[in-house]
């Protein structure tokens, strides 16, 4: 059981950023919290969540969680904490000119282990570029910080396949990144989003399959595993090899989405009708097919693979082609993509049958 809770407040708006985030609601931080606590109750008895059925990591995204204040946390940790599965994964984003040493003590004594930090660059003029807030001393601070407060584990986010990345740049980038005392490295290429301000200039987005190669390589090369075509590291994610596995997991916040079984819940996006009504939540259930795809899809695109069995008889002939050819590899009762750059591919040859 996995639990997601979305904060949707941000200091500024990127110029690439889709997800449900606002600039201007900052007023509704205290309501929106304690619309959460209501949430989760609601969501606590629908899960069936209980000493039986526990949590076992928590993550905490946006938007920017590193604007909201530890105190306003505090009650949703006290509702989960009889719930926690014991050495519970819980991860904090934050973006590195807010997550100031005094929220990054709060939230660890509330008992977050783990903070993924939005970076995207250690170069400025990269950082003004994309929108970011914050510059590259801001960051080496902020990830410094934590390691000395003893988080256990440290991530940071990437962004490659921008207009103007050079491979000197993209070098300098990860020789920076493995000089902090981080485990782990989300890479994301650049996508060019509906209502963003980067909609209106396509070009801004320029990935280069031989440089994203190349830079997979030598992530790699310094010493993190690639276990999903967007992670890296000496440690792996439960929260994200939790989605991959297609666990149950609670979606809390406006724009946050749930999974149980076979239906997705979908709260509502709108910040102030969430707060007047959080349990109000949409359902989508999926069918036999759509699972299946999905289940496909998120094992070859990472390391969790896909069980022979979930495969019909001619997509078993064909995944056993792919083998034989090299492009898929065989153990255990999976199969599994050794190059998730061709996940997509791969998906879809085997889907076909």
């Amino acid at each position: 059981m996995l639990l997601y809770i979305h904060i949707p407040f941000c200091d500024s708006k990127c110029s690439y950023c889709a997800f449900n985030s606002y600039v201007d609601k900052f007023s509704q931080r205290e309501r929106y919290m304690n619309a959460l606590g209501i949430q989760l109750e609601f969501e606590l008895k629908r899960f069936n969540v209980s000493p039986e059925n526990l949590i076992e990591t928590v993550f905490i995204g946006g938007g920017t969680p590193s604007t909201v204040d530890p105190e306003l946390y505090r009650p949703i940790f006290e509702c989960i904490r009889p719930f926690l599965q014991e050495g519970a994964e819980i991860t904090s984003e934050a973006n590195p000119n807010s997550a100031t040493k005094e929220w990054l003590e709060g939230m660890k004594a509330l008992g977050v282990n783990r903070i993924s930090f939005g970076v995207q660059s250690f170069d400025d003029q990269k950082l003004k570029t994309l929108g970011r807030a914050h510059n590259t001393q801001h960051a080496l601070e902020a990830i410094r910080n934590a390691a000395l407060l003893g988080y256990e584990h440290l991530s940071l986010d990437l962004i490659y396949g921008v207009q103007g990345d050079t491979k000197d740049l993209l070098r300098s980038d990860i020789d920076q990144a493995f000089e902090l005392p981080i485990d782990h490295i989300s890479l994301y290429s650049l996508t060019i989003e509906e209502e963003t301000a980067f909609e209106k200039l396509p070009e801004m987005a320029s990935e280069q399959l031989d440089l994203t190669q190349w830079l997979f390589d030598e992530i790699s090369v310094k010493g993190f595993d690639q276990y999903e075509i967007s992670n890296f590291g000496k440690y792996r994610s439960r929260h994200n090899l939790g989605y991959w596995e297609h666990k149950p997991y609670i979606g809390l916040g406006a724009g946050a989405v749930g999974f149980l079984g076979s239906t997705r819940f979908y709260p509502t996006t709108d910040i102030e009708t969430y707060i007047d009504a959080p349990t109000t939540i949409k359902e989508e259930i999926l069918n036999e097919s759509e699972l299946l795809n999905e289940k496909f899809f998120l094992g070859f695109r990472s390391c969790v693979g896909v069980n022979k069995t979930l495969l019909s008889k001619a997509q078993q002939a064909q995944a056993q082609m792919l083998h034989e050819g090299g492009l898929l590899e065989y153990r255990d009762g999976h199969y599994y993509n050794p190059n998730f750059l061709l996940a997509d591919e791969i998906t879809l040859r085997i889907e076909g049958y």
